[in-house]
């Protein structure tokens, strides 16, 4: 760790000083949600529902987080979630982050819109990769970034479905937001990705992009156009309700991640962890249930793992690492969030994640 690591106890001190580092119009963006802003700080808030029944006199001299997802061992269950460029917080971008969840022996999803090429990232990657897509009007695109992704390594494939139209953003609004010189989604070719350059008077450039290249006619049918270019695990994210969680079993999904896109998206929208446990129930323990949205501690890690999520993924707080300290600050987020799970553990009776039951939490 930097220069802040004496300050830093916990992953929400990482917060401050990255809101300190960043301009104003890039923090807005980053750390902003959708609307009125109750979805963002409802995802945080609603772990305070929650109290955890600890059991004592188990043996808990050994405590393990480790976890195994699609074949993969992992030596946490808390991974890094789909987040576009990265190079807005730190020169290295991407590159940085996979170096950090190597470090933990942590899972990344890398984003669409990454700032670093896939090839670049899989070169300096220790841990697994999987790639996150959006579903763009332009398929061929898409078919591209399939084939280059398994090219270089990438074990899955993530796609977000609740993006059909960006949210309210209104803080990218008030900042006309577009991306700086220089900052590009280096995998997608320029010409589909001109307009997340043009600044617009009271809008965001990020909202008119999405506009004009996301495809809003997509229905469960099409995910069998993916299915057939790819036998790579495949997993839908944003799923809030078990209606949905069933028709990703019955369209043959192979995993789904409970989302509500960081509070971006749909304001006043559930917050994922008040969403888990129904998409829980409704897949029956047939696929894995993945979670993001307002994780900022372990026990809020250890919440979701007893409410049935096979694995948590943290947003904003390893992006406040990578301003701050670049890789050391992501594995420093991931190490230190890993820590205080095992710590959870330890004083819940639970030697290891098998062990995490539902009786554990009370909302």
């Amino acid at each position: 760790m930097g220069t802040h690591s004496a300050a830093v106890l916990r992953v929400s001190d990482y917060r401050d000083f990255a809101a300190e580092r960043l301009p104003k119009p890039v923090w807005d963006f980053v750390d902003g949600g959708s609307g009125d802003e109750r979805t963002l700080h409802g995802n945080t808030a609603a772990f305070d529902r929650y109290k955890l029944r600890p059991r004592i006199l188990t043996d808990v001299e050994k405590v393990d987080t480790r976890i195994t997802l699609f074949g993969t061992p992992l030596d946490t269950p808390i991974g890094l979630a789909p987040i576009a460029y990265h190079r807005l917080l730190h020169p290295d971008g991407e590159v940085a982050t996979a170096r950090g969840a190597g470090r933990a022996g942590a899972l990344l999803v890398v984003g669409i819109f990454a700032s670093r090429t896939l090839e670049d990232v899989a070169a300096v990657a220790s841990g697994p990769l999987w790639l996150q897509l959006y579903w763009l009007r332009q398929r061929a695109v898409l078919e591209q970034l399939v084939e280059r992704a398994e090219a270089a390594g990438y074990e899955a494939f993530v796609v977000t479905l609740d993006a059909k139209q960006i949210g309210q953003r209104l803080r990218d609004m008030r900042n006309e937001f577009s991306l700086p010189e220089g900052m590009a989604a280096v995998n997608v070719d320029p010409a589909e990705m001109a307009q997340a350059h043009q600044a617009t008077a009271g809008d965001s450039a990020i909202a008119a992009h999405a506009e004009s290249s996301f495809d809003r006619a997509l229905t469960w049918a099409d995910l069998a156009w993916l299915r057939a270019r790819t036998s790579k695990p495949i997993l839908v994210k944003g799923v809030l309700t078990a209606e949905d969680a069933r028709l990703a079993v019955e369209h043959g999904v192979d995993g789904i991640v409970v989302s509500n896109h960081g509070g971006r998206q749909l304001d006043n929208a559930m917050a994922s962890i008040d969403a888990l446990e129904e998409a829980v129930q409704a897949v029956g323990g047939t696929i894995p249930v993945l979670v993001d949205g307002g994780f900022r501690r372990g026990t809020d890690v250890f919440t979701a793992l007893a409410l049935g999520a096979t694995a948590v993924l943290l947003g904003r707080p390893f992006l406040w690492g990578l301003a701050v300290d670049g890789a050391d600050g992501v594995g420093s987020v991931l190490t230190m969030a890993t820590a205080e799970l095992k710590h959870t553990m330890t004083l819940m009776g639970t030697p290891n994640l098998a062990a995490i039951e539902r009786t554990a939490v009370r909302p």
